[in-house]
């Protein structure tokens, strides 16, 4: 059974930084690509980043593009995302997402206010 727990969410101020986790099991995590997803109040899931099983190449979203880094540690099964810069707009839940089959974890609230 596919397992992806995020962490490292929180409240922070606009211009803050934060490094959220994801950890992986039940399938073999360096043969997959894998992805970030968010979801803002109201709204629905909007992709934010993609790494390839290797992590030799990423895609990020043009909205985070040149604030936001993902990343991964295929020896740890972890999925990583730090974001910095941080503005009101990137609130909400974040969830990391096997790819392409689209499983999903139940995600980390990240709240950017002051």
């Amino acid at each position: 059974e596919v397992q992806l727990v995020e962490s490292g969410g929180g409240l922070v101020q606009p211009g803050g930084s934060l490094r959220l986790s994801c950890a992986a099991s039940g399938f073999t995590f360096s043969a997959s690509a894998m992805s970030w997803v968010r979801q803002a109040p109201g709204k629905g899931p909007e992709w934010v980043a993609t790494i390839d099983s290797g992590g030799d190449n990423t895609m990020v979203a043009d909205s985070v593009k040149g604030r936001f880094t993902i990343s991964r540690d295929n020896a740890k099964n972890t999925l990583y995302l730090q974001m910095n810069s941080l503005k009101p707009e990137d609130t909400g839940v974040y969830s990391c997402a096997k790819t392409p089959d689209g499983n999903r974890g139940r995600g980390t609230q990240v709240t950017v206010s002051s």
